[in-house]
């Protein structure tokens, strides 16, 4: 990409959306495009067209989405799926009338089968059922890298698919309704600290493994990919090794400095057993993840706080 391209960050306020506008703006690229959601429905068709018919977009960064974690999903599914069906399908069908010359879709990594073999190869998608937890949210996915392959192979479009492993960072959702596991937690041991509380409940066994990236690193990851990538291939984006639930909670509680007992509640769900990507793809094209977890949990919590507790008092 040229430093004078026009380029639009679909959800330039949220984890993934920010983290990218931040290395856009210090590799240099000084004509960044963004909206919010009250300046611009992405789920509405006509101001989507409108609005790139009048910008003249040439790179757009997909960082657009409905997102949550085991809770919402569990209680939400119909606006999951819906709303993400919306939001991608209007901004790749924009994005093609108007020309614009490449586009990076964000999916995730629960695209991939719940029980699919460990690490997750990008060939195993479709091969088998999904978590049932995530499935409308997956479901919306998979349907949005089909509709980029299929515009490629049909339009001749040059849109990449990228598949990230769990994240975390600056401007996560700490909602204890809403969040993924990290925010979750991190919250949850905070305010146990805070109160004093002389335990803190964790949902399920502890024992699922999962593999965190810090948006930061998937940022640069999403930068080299719109300059060096033109597969039609999906391919994921993470760091190769997980933790399991019960080790991340004990290094959160180490960073937040909670001496109290981490009570595991086995009547909840643990989602996926395990999901640890394959990375063998990106780490041949040259790239690989920098930020070490803990290090990575220390500037997230740091951010919590200066955010979330500074703003809440």
């Amino acid at each position: 990409m040229d430093l004078g391209a026009k380029i639009y960050i679909a959800g330039h306020r949220g984890l993934v959306g920010s983290a990218i506008l931040r290395e856009l703006q210090a590799k240099g690229y000084t004509n960044l495009v963004y909206r919010t959601s009250a300046e611009l429905d992405l789920r509405k068709f006509d101001d989507v067209v409108k609005f790139f018919t009048a910008e003249k977009i040439d790179y757009v960064f997909m960082a657009a989405a409905k997102v949550g974690g085991i809770v919402a999903n569990n209680e939400y599914p119909a606006d999951f799926i819906r709303d993400n069906l919306l939001i991608q399908t209007n901004v790749i069908d924009a994005a093609y009338k108007s020309g614009v010359t490449k586009l990076l879709f964000l999916g995730s990594t629960c695209i991939y089968p719940k029980l699919a073999p460990q690490p997750l190869k990008e060939e195993y998608l479709l091969t088998g059922e999904l978590e049932a937890t995530n499935e409308p949210y997956a479901i919306a996915k998979i349907a949005g890298i089909k509709m980029c392959q299929s515009y490629n192979r049909q339009y001749g479009t040059r849109y990449i698919s990228v598949m990230p492993t769990n994240l975390y960072g600056p401007n996560d959702n700490f909602d204890l309704e809403s969040s993924h596991v990290m925010p979750a937690l991190m919250r949850k041991i905070y305010e146990a600290k805070v109160n004093q509380s002389p335990q803190v409940e964790i949902w399920g066994t502890g024992t699922p493994k999962r593999e965190f990236l810090h948006a930061d690193d998937l940022a640069k990851a999403c930068l080299f990919l719109m300059n060096n990538y033109e597969s039609n291939d999906i391919i994921n984006v993470g760091v190769g090794e997980d933790i399991s639930i019960k080790e991340l909670a004990e290094t959160i509680q180490r960073v937040v400095g909670y001496d109290g007992e981490l009570l595991f509640n086995t009547t909840k769900p643990d989602g996926t057993p395990r999901k640890l990507v394959d990375v063998t793809k990106i780490s041949n094209l040259g790239w690989k993840a920098e930020i070490e977890l803990e290090a990575g949990i220390r500037s997230a919590y740091q951010w919590f706080i200066e955010h979330h507790v500074a703003v809440a008092k």
